[in-house]
């Protein structure tokens, strides 16, 4: 029996994040015991029934040291109590020699109220993600000595200077992270004996909430308009701008409506874009929304589309769950040929890939398949049978569980 372990997320719980809370609360069934701690509220207005089921004690960080000065101080204050303050604190400075800006500050900070305010019963403090939470988590492991790791996914692993990544990895017993892109990335910037400590799980999909669609299912009807539907959050990285672009392209005789639904930074710049291209009174926009509507979205809609790019800053997909969820419900998939989805879909066998970045290509993708409904339907059931019986959520929480239970007798 392990201890108490230590989750320390970015934000909780968030829409977007769906496959952190199917692995904690798949965890609290397999008998193991977590707290969650995030370093920031809450901004979704809604949460998926996994949220509700998690069992987790929650608690926040202060999200901006000024606005809890007094906590802070006290958490300064204990955390210089601990015997490994020193050493973190010489790695705070050197970090911030390198890389200086606030949000250094702020993870120090944080670490310290972390620290302070731990539970005695912790056995292992574990980030998810390897940029902002990861640097609260390691300057908590340097004062406390408290073993941890980390799951990597995009973001961390591709906006992080590889220094960052290397020092962490060294003193971490493990970490994981779902992508084969990411783990050969990982392994060739970590030094030699480091390399062993990263592990390739693909976080998979639960299949109890995405349960298989009825066979004749009537709410997927051949007739028109062509409904395309995409999942993901309104950012640089989810290329939404080429795919309104690539819709705007359609031939006019092509009867098509196209239903987004997520949050994000940049949507009011789309709705602009899809007003500029004429096209603003064929889409839907329904904005971020929980589960149980996101999956009567895949059994209604006729394609599914996600035009992935690599952002400026280097951020980018890993194997994003909304594909595989699209494919539980034999929706056929279009996306793009970067190496984290390639991973997933197979090219005219379980979905149809085109580059990135390449709207008349997407375009094309979505005529041709749009006017072929068998054409979709063999995609479709291509993907159906593949996520089911390649990337069930199970064979990598068995493993996760495996690494969590060796802290214990």
């Amino acid at each position: 029996m392990t201890g108490r372990l230590i989750f320390i997320l970015k934000g909780y719980p968030r829409l977007s994040e769906t496959f952190i809370a199917q692995e904690i609360r798949a965890l609290e069934q397999r008998g193991l015991v977590i707290d969650i701690v995030s370093l920031r509220f809450p901004t979704d207005k809604q949460v998926h029934p996994v949220h509700r089921e998690i069992g987790a004690k929650v608690s926040y960080l202060p999200e901006y040291l000024y606005q809890e000065p007094l906590r802070v101080l006290r958490g300064m204050l204990k955390a210089m109590g601990r015997p490994g303050f020193g050493r973190a604190f010489r790695q705070w400075i050197r970090d911030l020699w390198r890389d200086f800006n606030p949000n250094r500050a702020r993870r120090f900070g944080q670490a310290c109220v972390l620290v302070a305010e731990l539970p005695k019963d912790a056995t292992r403090l574990h980030a998810h993600f390897l940029h902002t939470p990861a640097s609260a988590t390691y300057y908590a492991h340097l004062m406390t000595g408290l073993r941890w790791s980390c799951s990597a996914h995009a973001k961390d692993i591709w906006t992080s200077p590889d220094w960052d990544k290397r020092e962490k990895l060294a003193t971490m017993d493990w970490l994981v992270t779902c992508t084969r892109d990411g783990y050969d990335h990982l392994r060739e910037i970590a030094d030699s004996a480091d390399r062993d400590k990263v592990n390739l799980v693909y976080h998979g999909l639960d299949f109890r909430r995405f349960p298989e669609p009825p066979s004749n299912n009537p709410a997927r009807q051949a007739t028109p308009p062509l409904r395309i539907l995409s999942v993901g959050r309104a950012v640089p990285k989810k290329g939404y701008p080429d795919l309104l672009q690539a819709l705007a392209l359609l031939p006019t005789e092509l009867d098509w409506h196209f239903h987004h639904i997520g949050g994000g930074p940049d949507l009011d710049a789309l709705k602009s874009l899809a007003e500029t291209l004429q096209i603003a009174r064929r889409i839907t926009w329904q904005g971020a929304a929980p589960q149980e509507q996101v999956l009567d979205a895949y059994r209604r809609a006729d394609l599914f589309v996600l035009a992935s790019r690599i952002a400026e800053d280097g951020d980018r997909d890993g194997l994003p769950n909304v594909l595989m969820e699209a494919q539980s419900q034999r929706l056929c998939v279009i996306a793009t040929r970067l190496a984290g989805i390639s991973e997933l879909i197979l090219h005219k066998e379980t979905g149809w890939l085109v580059l990135p970045e390449a709207p008349e290509n997407l375009s094309a993708a979505i005529l041709r398949l749009g006017r072929d409904a068998g054409l979709r339907a063999q995609l479709a059931e291509g993907g159906f049978q593949r996520v089911r019986r390649d990337f069930a959520m199970e064979r990598g929480i068995d493993d996760l569980a495996r690494r969590f239970r060796a802290d214990g007798p």
